[in-house]
């Protein structure tokens, strides 16, 4: 060695993201038509956050009307997952892929899941989705009362109490009837 060397012990860094959990986001699932519950049950089984939302509809038989609960989003099922459990929900059964939006899997937002589970569970909830291809946007406004207060939309055809509330990282639009005067345009 030399005179007044001093010897430095290596020091090895590691680095914590190892040790931190995946941060959990919503996803869309792109499911064959009419699988949507039976996935849904199959995730969960699989213990993934899975949610397929419903809503009851009166559906009319030939000998009589029956109320069941039927999935608000045709060919869709939500997933609480991080990146590591991609591959375990795309090897189920029945699902076709993930919703993708500019080359990647569209993250949907915290608060657009929970804004349509606050409304399912109001009792009358009512909505009818419809996709965003071929309508125009006619006028803004502003929902000033219930769970969709506070929430812009685009009135997107005629009629005094249907209003159209887009859902930007679904590319979905949710026709929400409200009375008029719970609306104020902006």
């Amino acid at each position: 060695m030399f005179a007044g060397a001093t010897i430095v012990a290596p020091v090895s860094f590691t680095d914590t993201s190892d040790f931190m959990e995946p941060e959990k986001k919503w996803y869309a699932l792109y499911t064959k038509p009419r699988w949507e519950k039976k996935i849904d049950s199959v995730l969960v089984r699989k213990g993934i956050e899975s949610w397929c939302p419903l809503q009851k509809v009166e559906r009319q038989w030939s000998d009589r009307k029956k109320v069941i609960e039927d999935p608000l989003f045709k060919s869709y099922v939500f997933v609480h997952i991080d990146p590591s459990e991609r591959t375990k929900v795309l090897s189920t059964d029945g699902v076709l892929n993930f919703v993708h939006y500019l080359g990647k899997p569209a993250i949907i937002k915290d608060e657009e899941v929970e804004t349509i589970k606050k409304y399912l569970a109001e009792k009358d909830a009512s909505l009818a989705i419809l996709t965003e291809e071929g309508y125009q946007a006619e006028m803004k406004i502003m929902v000033n009362h219930g769970v969709f207060m506070g929430n812009e939309g685009t009135v997107i055809r005629g009629g005094k109490k249907k209003v159209y509330v887009k859902l930007e990282s679904l590319g979905q639009v949710m026709v929400v009837e409200f009375p008029t005067e719970y609306l104020s345009p902006l």
